[in-house]
């Protein structure tokens, strides 16, 4: 997680122009990293506190392994989206280095 979030009530003139930079540069609260769960689980769920039900998560593979996992039948997708998590089904498998980074938008 990157990016500058001040609070509601923040007066701070620099703090808030610095969060609208870090905006304007890619910087977000909206992002993160994950493992799969391990065999015999076929889901994970992820938790982000910015995620909410109308949220789109984005998943990149950050492993070989996890990228080879996007790859098999029924490959790896978002089967479900709440506030606060989303959850990812995916094959099982007994590889613990199946990792992910995501933003989830909107």
């Amino acid at each position: 997680m990157s990016g500058n979030y001040p609070n509601i009530g923040e007066k701070d003139l620099v703090r808030i122009v610095q969060s609208i930079r870090d905006l304007f540069q890619g910087r977000t609260n909206a992002s993160g990293e994950f493992f799969l769960a391990v065999s015999p689980a076929t889901t994970t769920v992820v938790a982000s506190f910015n995620c909410g039900i109308g949220s789109k998560p984005l998943l990149t593979p950050l492993s070989a392994n996890a990228a080879l996992a996007m790859q098999v039948p029924g490959g790896v997708w978002v089967s479900a989206i709440n506030s606060g998590s989303f959850t990812v089904t995916h094959p099982a498998s007994v590889q613990t280095d199946r990792k992910f980074g995501y933003v989830a938008l909107g």
